[in-house]
């Protein structure tokens, strides 16, 4: 799967909100009541992520709070999976 241009990042960019670009990879921080929710949904995240084969980074902090990033590591960048995942992840919460 081949790198997303400059516009075409700009353009799934602009579907999902919330999800930016930081770097070579796109970023979204989501925030939930408690702790056992924010882990719920990190389950979940993985569970899709398996099916796909196509692994984020996850991170939770502040108790509450889950920050996902995604990139295509075997492409050095942002690829269409990339935003492919962000929307399975948007169903999930």
């Amino acid at each position: 799967m081949s790198l997303l241009t400059k516009d075409e990042l700009a353009k799934y960019i602009s579907v999902l909100a919330g999800w930016i670009q930081e770097e070579n990879q796109i970023a979204k921080e989501f925030q939930f009541k408690d702790f056992a929710e924010a882990l719920a949904f990190v389950n979940k995240v993985g569970a899709e992520a398996e099916k796909m084969n196509h692994h984020p980074d996850i991170f939770i902090y502040s108790w509450n709070k889950v920050k996902i990033t995604i990139s295509t590591h075997s492409e050095g960048g942002i690829t269409k999976k990339d935003f492919q995942l962000a929307e399975k992840i948007e169903g999930l919460k």
